[in-house]
C-alpha cells in the first residue's frame, strides 16, 4: 500500500489515509513482534539450537533479517517470508499460464515464475476424451490443441529434472478463450480449497491463479468425460462440444453475449482496484467490489478512477470492522 499511487485530490488522500490506517491497526495478522525489516534483530532461544533459514543471518552473535517480511518457526527452524516476491510453486496449486513455446512432445507456459513451466501431452486430456496412449499422430496436431499465446489453466504436478511440470487431466482444465488475463502480484491470491469459481448472475468463469494470473471470462460449462463416452455422437460432434475443443470454428460460432462482456469488464476492473490497493483477492471482495460500482451505477471505465479506489477501501475498512464487532 506504501507504493500505491493515484492522482487524488487533497480530501481523496486524507480519506484514503485514513482508511488504510484504520485497515492497519484492524489487522490481526501482522504485528510489531513478527514483522521485521532488514537488520532487524529476531529473538531466539540459543539454548534449543536455533537453524537459520532463509532471510536470516548471523552478526555479532545475533540473528538478524535479511529481508523485509514476517518471522515464521518451524520448530528449530527460524526464516523470514518475504511479502512481495515471485511465485514459489506447490504441488497441486491452480495455475493459469501462456504458451510461449511448442517443443516436441509438450508445451512451455510462462507462469510467472522464475522458469517456464512444461505440460507435457501425456500430463493432459486430448479433445476426443478418450483415455489412450499418445500417437505419433497426436504430437503432430499439438498444434491444434494449444499454440503460441494461448491462456491455458493447469494444475501443479510437480518438479522434476528438466524443470517444473503441470497437469491437465480434468475437463476443468485446459484452454481459456473469451475473457481477460489478468497479473497481479502473486502474494495478492491466497491458496484456498476453491480457486474455480462460476458467477451465476453474470454468466461469467473466474479462476483465481496462485502465481497470480487471474482469468475472469464466459462461462464454459465443463462435461465429464464418462459421460461423453456413453453418449453415441459423433467424433465432429464431440470436439465441437468439448471445453477443449481443437476446432476453432465450434468455439467462435456463437459471440459472447455484451451483456456478459461487460460483465466481465467489471469483475476485471474490480480486481485491477483491489490489486491498487494491495488487498488480498478472494471471491466475496470481487464481488463486494462489483456490486458496489453498480449500485453507484458508475461506467466500466469509472471504476478505475480515483474517488472509487477510495470508496473501496473505505468499505472495505467498514466492513472488516463490523465483523471484527460481531465477534
Amino acid at each position: 500500500m506504501r507504493g500505491l499511487q493515484l492522482p487524488l485530490s487533497q480530501t481523496q488522500r486524507i480519506r484514503l489515509q485514513k482508511a488504510l490506517e484504520h485497515l492497519e491497526s484492524l489487522s490481526s495478522k501482522v504485528n510489531s513482534d513478527a514483522s521485521v525489516t532488514i537488520a532487524d534483530s529476531i529473538p531466539v532461544n540459543y539454548e534449543d539450537g536455533v537453524l537459520k533459514g532463509h532471510g536470516t543471518a548471523d552478526l555479532n552473535g545475533e540473528v538478524v533479517a535479511t529481508l523485509c517480511g514476517v518471522v515464521e518457526r518451524v520448530n528449530k527452524l527460524v526464516y523470514v517470508r518475504a511479502l512481495r516476491a515471485r511465485y514459489k510453486p506447490e504441488v497441486g496449486d491452480i495455475v493459469v499460464g501462456r504458451v510461449v513455446e511448442v517443443a516436441q512432445k509438450r508445451w512451455r507456459l510462462e507462469i510467472n515464475y522464475s522458469q517456464d513451466a512444461v505440460l507435457m501431452l501425456s500430463s493432459m486430456n486430448l479433445p476426443d476424451g478418450i483415455q489412450r496412449r499418445r500417437t505419433a499422430l497426436d504430437e503432430l496436431n499439438m498444434r491444434s490443441i494449444f499454440e503460441e499465446n494461448d491462456v491455458v489453466c493447469a494444475e501443479v504436478r510437480g518438479f522434476q529434472h528438466d524443470g517444473l511440470h503441470l497437469q491437465a487431466r480434468s475437463q476443468k482444465y485446459g484452454k481459456l478463450n473469451r475473457g481477460q488475463l489478468l497479473t497481479v502480484p502473486p502474494y495478492l491470491v491466497k491458496r484456498q480449497k476453491q480457486h474455480f469459481h462460476h458467477l451465476e448472475e453474470y454468466g461469467t468463469d473466474l479462476i483465481l491463479g496462485c502465481n497470480g494470473f487471474i482469468w475472469v471470462g464466459e462461462h464454459i460449462e465443463a462435461r465429464d468425460d464418462v459421460i461423453e463416452d456413453q453418449v453415441n455422437q459423433s467424433d465432429s460432434q464431440v470436439l465441437g462440444s468439448s471445453e477443449n475443443s481443437a476446432s476453432p470454428k465450434g468455439q467462435e460460432q456463437n459471440d459472447t453475449a455484451l451483456e456478459t462482456r461487460k460483465y466481465i469488464c467489471r469483475t476485471a476492473n474490480a480486481i485491477r482496484v483491489l490489486s491498487t490497493l494491495g488487498f488480498n483477492l478472494t471471491l466475496d471482495i470481487i464481488m463486494e467490489t462489483v456490486n458496489l460500482g453498480l449500485s453507484l451505477n458508475l461506467d466500466i471505465n469509472e471504476m478505475l478512477g480515483s474517488e472509487f479506489c477510495v470508496l473501496v477501501a473505505e468499505r472495505e475498512a467498514e466492513r472488516r470492522s463490523t465483523s471484527k464487532k460481531k465477534r
